[in-house]
């Protein structure tokens, strides 16, 4: 077992598995409202090869986190299998999912191995909710993430992507709402990753920004420093809870990424914005050995940029919105 290090002096420790581009949701950060073309089932990894993918980045790589992601991982049909196989691996396995089908889901997660969970929720307002994500579902994800509490997730967190003009003025109130439903609140800078490619910088509410909002109401302290992390945590002074910023835009955390991304078709990728993919699903179907699948994996990473560049003249925007790429 080796250490799978970056051109950057980066170890690569964290895996994202996209399960399937599909989601229930339609949300305007995401996807375009219409004209959305799903990949064929016949395209999608299995689980088996899956497992195969991971099991190699964790016995060979050193691997000690994978995290599920879309689309929306729970429209996959048998889920629990997927989680049951990877849980396999001894790895800290999580999820981001929208919420609203987590209710059915829950029990059998849990039980089948899965460790965390993120549920991403853009606003607390029903009319607003439903102009995201098109969908009036927000009564079902709330009920998601009280599913999770209940079934011993620990900690549930809460991904909330700031657009200014959008939902700015609810920092406060999720901050609030965070504290009382003792879950901890994410807030994401706005990135170029939108369906509809109108990102502006104009629209990124800065990290500055929403500390400088929730700390009038609720005083803040800092956490201890994150690591490898995305998100700068503050611990609220009077100890009821913590909130996080993820500043992607303003602060970039790209010195420190540890992550790689394997899209549902097996596409590996070694960024959020990465516009190069490395096929891993062409060496599991065209008989390839692990040691083949190691090599594409060193040579993928090995490509691996020492940043994003947004907001630089170099930043090339990709051409896969953020429900075909996976969080």
């Amino acid at each position: 077992m080796t250490d799978l290090v970056d051109p950057h002096g980066r170890t690569v420790r964290d895996l994202r598995i996209s399960v399937t581009d599909r989601c229930n949701f339609r949300c305007s950060y995401c996807m375009p409202a219409e004209g959305m073309e799903w990949l064929p089932r016949s395209d999608l990894l299995t689980f088996e090869e899956m497992e195969r993918i991971a099991r190699v980045f964790v016995e060979r790589f050193s691997i000690d986190g994978i995290r599920l992601t879309g689309g929306e991982p729970t429209v996959r049909a048998h889920l629990p299998l997927l989680v049951s196989k990877l849980a396999a691996l001894d790895v800290d396995l999580s999820m981001t999912t929208n919420g609203a089908t987590f209710r059915l889901l829950a029990e059998d997660l849990r039980a089948a191995g899965l460790g965390r969970v993120n549920v991403s929720l853009d606003s607390l307002r029903p009319e607003r909710f439903l102009a995201i994500t098109r969908r009036d579902e927000l009564g079902r994800v709330l009920d998601g993430i009280a599913a999770a509490k209940e079934a011993g997730f620990d900690p549930v967190k809460v991904n909330v992507v700031l657009e200014r003009g959008m939902n700015d003025d609810e920092i406060v109130d999720f901050a609030t709402w965070g504290r009382e439903q003792r879950v901890a609140v994410r807030f994401i800078e706005f990135m170029p990753l939108d369906a509809s490619g109108a990102w502006v910088r104009d629209k990124v509410v800065s990290q500055d920004e929403i500390l400088d909002a929730i700390s009038a109401v609720y005083p803040l302290v800092p956490a201890p420093a994150r690591g490898a992390a995305p998100a700068d945590r503050w611990l609220y002074a009077d100890g009821q809870g913590d909130v996080g910023v993820i500043p992607s835009v303003t602060k970039p955390f790209c010195g420190d990424c540890d992550r790689v991304r394997l899209t549902a078709e097996g596409q590996l990728r070694t960024c959020l914005f990465e516009t190069r993919e490395f096929d891993l699903r062409g060496i599991v179907r065209g008989g390839g050995s692990d040691d083949d699948l190691a090599a594409e994996i060193v040579r993928a990473v090995g490509t691996k940029w020492a940043g994003h560049a947004i907001g630089q003249v170099t930043f090339i925007r990709p051409n896969r919105s953020m429900s075909q790429i996976g969080g």
